[in-house]
């Protein structure tokens, strides 16, 4: 299966990321499967997170999207759950704190069977519709959420996959949409995290991905490029592993794994400030 174009135009686009989330659904469900249950209490990259409570939070999300209700429960001390999105997320962790591994794992495929019922009888046509229940409120298009699930099931399958040791999953269709997806928060990195000054350019090339390249307009705001400069400002060059991992705020990746050419500083600059996942 091909990764949808990046302007999510047409229905076929929209339903190429219905495709994209199933399979992630697969995918993520799998190796939760393989997952020892001595290993579900083993902590993943995401603060507070364990494995147990990655899967509570797919399940959480896929049963809203299926229709189904919210829990408001006290989630007691928990520091890493910053801001409204933030508690509501953890709720639907605490909610399912009790529930067992395959408890978890099968209410994922429950729910999304139902979804992918619903949009295979009724598919999504219009990528400007409001997102439904919570992702619409808050201000989600149908467009957002289709292209954002992939995105999430694939990068908390490498959280799990990482925690417990079962590496994989990098040449998944799902892996170079997330890739692609993230890299197209450059201009607003450059703009917003780095404050560059206007004419600045920025190359990322990540290997298997065309090079991506933002700049800064007159007007201070960053936005990406139709061709790659010859001579860019700074450049970052690495591989699909360690960009999500920055790009998802996950860890650093091992040493040398990424090379900056031209302004040095101001390509440290930008590689600090990549995380752009909640």
């Amino acid at each position: 299966m091909t990764t949808p174009p990046a302007d999510g135009s047409g229905d076929s686009a929209l339903t190429g990321y219905v495709d994209l989330w199933w399979q992630a659904v697969d995918d993520f469900t799998t190796l939760l499967e393989k997952v020892p249950a001595e290993q579900w209490s083993t902590p993943t990259d995401l603060p507070g997170w364990d494995v147990h409570a990655v899967a509570a939070h797919t399940a959480h999300l896929e049963s809203l999207l299926a229709g189904g209700e919210h829990v408001d429960v006290e989630v007691g001390d928990a520091p890493h759950a910053r801001g409204m999105m933030g508690q509501f997320t953890e709720q639907g962790v605490v909610a399912r704190r009790d529930a067992t591994p395959d408890e978890l794992i099968n209410e994922i495929r429950a729910a999304a069977t139902a979804r992918h019922t619903a949009l295979l009888a009724d598919p999504p046509t219009d990528p400007d519709a409001p997102a439904p229940g919570v992702f619409g409120a808050i201000g989600w298009s149908t467009l957002t959420l289709l292209r954002n699930r992939p995105l999430d099931l694939w990068m908390h399958e490498q959280d799990v996959r990482r925690a417990v040791g079962l590496p994989g999953g990098m040449g998944a269709d799902a892996a170079a949409h997330t890739t692609d997806y993230l890299s197209e928060s450059l201009g607003y990195v450059l703009a917003k995290r780095v404050g560059a000054e206007p004419g600045t350019t920025v190359v990322l090339e990540v290997e298997g991905h065309p090079p991506v390249a933002a700049t800064i307009t007159p007007e201070g705001r960053g936005r990406l490029l139709d061709e790659v400069p010859e001579q860019p400002t700074a450049g970052l060059r690495t591989d699909r592993e360690s960009f999500v991992l920055l790009a998802g705020g996950r860890r650093e990746p091992e040493p040398g794994r990424v090379e900056v050419f031209g302004d040095a500083d101001l390509a440290r600059r930008v590689l600090a400030g990549l995380a752009v996942t909640p």
